[in-house]
């Protein structure tokens, strides 16, 4: 296949986290509607289970806790000795706490599970993907994110974790976006682009880990919610379609590109940020 070609989803390989609820589950759906190859990731088997039974179509399914290092690194080498090609990479997964946890690391629970898990995933799979070429890394944001500063003299909130969590959900958001910007820099001529985007505000089970307060709230904003497959319909646009075959390290909604903050757009912090994640990572290149 030509390297600068891009045929659409069909008999690509595409590795979804997340991909047991919410936008992930409206995702994969679509996905093996347009001839995917799909692998989803769930932290619970049973989740997973009940996710492959919704799916039209037959998916492989993996388990793992993302937000333990150990687990992202046995996820990582079982779909490199399960798959001889990763064409689309799909950093999905993602959570809010509402007081200061910590993962099994000992790394702050909300960067741990959304900004260091998609990014120890994705560079241990970035040489199959770059032999995959053409390839595409997604990776789910939000427009949290503008109100957002990266805290580099406290990365693991233990001064400033915010009240029920959002402004940390926020950071975790920008970081994600900061992660893209730079990624896609040192992907440049690979043929491997990388993306994200902003689903919306939509009605899942999104937050309903925090008690029946938040329970309550989000029951009642998913009234004026969007609903999954609307909110999924960009990442399986990012996944599938030719249109954005020269775009990489852009912010999209709505399967527009969209200006993200300043504060996204900042080429010195994202090199910062991907320094730091590499030493919370023990990961090099």
């Amino acid at each position: 296949m030509d390297r600068q070609a891009w045929t659409g989803a069909r008999g690509k390989r595409v590795i979804l986290t997340g991909g047991t609820g919410g936008i992930g589950l409206a995702a994969a759906r679509q996905l093996v509607e347009l001839g995917a190859e799909l692998t989803i990731v769930g932290r619970s088997t049973k989740r997973a289970e009940q996710a492959r039974a919704k799916i039209p179509c037959p998916v492989d399914v993996l388990i793992a806790d993302l937000s333990s290092q150990r687990e992202v690194r046995a996820l990582a080498r079982e779909i490199l000795q399960r798959y001889p090609r990763v064409d689309v990479l799909i950093n999905n997964a993602g959570a809010m706490f509402a007081s200061r946890r910590v993962s099994v690391d000992g790394i702050e629970l909300t960067w741990a599970t959304n900004h260091l898990a998609a990014f120890l995933l994705t560079n241990l799979l970035l040489e199959r993907l770059i032999v995959s070429a053409p390839a595409r890394v997604i990776t789910t944001a939000s427009a949290a994110h503008y109100r957002a500063r990266i805290p580099f003299d406290d990365v693991q909130a233990e001064r400033s974790y915010g009240r029920v969590g959002f402004e940390r959900y926020g950071e975790t958001k920008l970081a994600n976006i900061l992660f893209t910007r730079e990624l896609a820099a040192r992907l440049a001529g690979t043929g491997v682009t990388a993306n994200c985007f902003h689903p919306g505000f939509v009605g899942t089970g999104f937050n309903h880990n925090n008690g029946l307060v938040m329970r309550l709230g989000m029951f009642v904003a998913r009234l004026v919610a969007r609903s999954p497959e609307k909110g999924a319909e960009t990442l399986v646009w990012l996944a599938d379609s030719p249109e954005v075959t020269a775009a990489s390290g852009a912010y999209f909604m709505d399967r527009r590109e969209r200006r993200p903050s300043d504060a996204a757009r900042d080429d010195e912090a994202a090199r910062r940020l991907w320094g730091i994640s590499e030493q919370a990572t023990s990961v090099t290149h």
